[in-house]
């Protein structure tokens, strides 16, 4: 056996027919981890349902139908390999809570793979003002996710043209632009996700495209495929250093056992875990499980936060209280102060103490939470410092947390606790 290779996720984004679902089922499909028997019994389903042209999408689809029904499906078959990595898509778009998972998830997507549909009309439909293309792009650059490769599908409908891809890679360069990307650091990959060109093997049909190449700080790199590009990814540094954060997902009792909290380890192991002397009526989800020796948790008196409003049909004003998804909680906050709009890019302020602020729009809210809350700042524990705010059944704004004013309120102290505080 060989050395494991290193892991990075990806998520891919995009506008909703610009051929995701094709793109990653087709990688999952040639490099991944769907078992050739299970291959097989899609292939039949789709022969006998008279798509026998066998889209790759119905792999994904079938995926995520089984998803959607609340079946666990095995993770591997959202896993593929490149020469380098072992890479997993951490959700897969089209999914109705695609946003909210994105924020709250806890697995940080390493890159973002940008699909780009390239046929005449689409492109302009996906990159238009309320095109998705633009809020899925703004909200990995707001989470943090700072690796960017851009496909663009469909070039079997533009008879491969070498124009029609210059014209998109101009556009979409001056649009990442806006978002916060630097075009020079992106790779740009015409590919069919259907036909195959360029996913994982060059092309004959486009003999004028020489390749993708890209600029980094650890350097240059170039290929042609988008398996290339996913292999250039830059491996990601992972906090297993930082003190222990655990957001519970659910508390259970099971007979004889006593109270199991439920809950996520960072690398995305499932652990269930029991307290001694602790009741199923003092804790519940969305508390959060740390040392009490190393930086312990603390609940959250208030905290300021970089807001970016995503789709509110109205203004936003002081004692506005929508519900917040941040972690496994889920908690009414109200923003007790909005202290100054700013530049999204570079967070500079453009007014102090707006009266409103809406859609587009980026601020610096000072939040209070309705209930014992435990939120963290961005820079210190990602998956603990950025939420959606959750409005009329939809994401409104989303948002990092820049610092907390931490609260310790008298708890209750087990006798265990007690006696590891005095061994101290």
């Amino acid at each position: 056996m060989g050395k494991e290779k290193a892991h990075v996720n990806v998520v891919v984004i995009g506008h909703v027919d610009s051929g995701k679902s094709t793109t990653t089922g087709h990688l999952i499909y040639k490099c991944g981890g769907i078992d050739k028997r299970t291959v097989e019994k899609f292939e039949k389903e789709a022969a006998e349902l008279g798509k026998g042209s066998f889209k790759y999408a119905w792999v994904l689809d079938k995926l995520k139908a089984e998803r959607e029904r609340g079946i666990t499906i095995d993770i591997a078959l959202w896993k593929f390999e490149t020469p380098k990595y072992m890479v997993t898509v951490i959700d897969a778009p089209g999914h109705r809570d695609f946003i909210k998972n994105m924020i709250t998830g806890t697995s940080q997507a390493d890159c973002a793979i940008l699909i780009i549909a390239g046929g005449t009309g689409e492109f302009e439909a996906g990159i238009s003002k309320d095109g998705q293309t633009r809020e899925h792009a703004l909200l990995a650059f707001t989470l943090g996710v700072r690796q960017l490769i851009v496909a663009v599908n469909k070039m079997d409908t533009t008879k491969y043209s070498e124009d029609r891809f210059n014209e998109i890679v101009k556009e979409t360069s001056n649009f990442i632009k806006k978002v916060g990307y630097n075009p020079k650091t992106v790779a740009f990959v015409p590919i069919s996700g259907w036909h195959g060109d360029n996913m994982i093997e060059p092309t004959t049909q486009m003999a004028w495209y020489k390749g993708w190449e890209k600029e980094t700080k650890a350097g240059k790199s170039s290929g042609k495929t988008l398996l290339d590009a996913i292999d250039a990814i830059e491996p990601p540094s992972r906090p297993t250093d930082k003190p222990l954060r655990l957001p519970l997902q659910d508390v259970y009792k099971i007979g004889g056992i006593g109270t199991v909290p439920v809950g996520r380890v960072e690398t995305g192991v499932n652990v269930g875990f029991n307290v001694k002397n602790v009741s199923v009526k003092d804790i519940r989800r969305g508390n959060v499980c740390s040392d009490s020796k190393n930086d312990p948790a603390m609940e959250a008196a208030d905290f300021l936060a970089q807001v970016i409003v995503m789709n509110h049909p109205g203004q936003i004003g002081n004692g506005y209280a929508p519900v917040l998804d941040c972690h496994t909680a889920h908690i009414a906050c109200k923003f007790s102060e909005i202290t100054e709009k700013i530049d999204r890019r570079t967070g500079k302020a453009i007014e102090t103490n707006p009266k409103f602020i809406k859609s587009g729009d980026a601020a610096m809210v000072r939040m209070v939470p309705t209930k014992p809350m435990c939120v963290e700042s961005f820079q210190e524990y990602p998956p603990l410092g950025r939420f959606a705010v959750r409005d009329m059944r939809q994401t409104v704004a989303v948002g990092v947390v820049k610092s907390v004013t931490k609260t310790s309120k008298g708890g209750k102290t087990t006798k265990a606790a007690e006696k590891a505080s005095k061994k101290k």
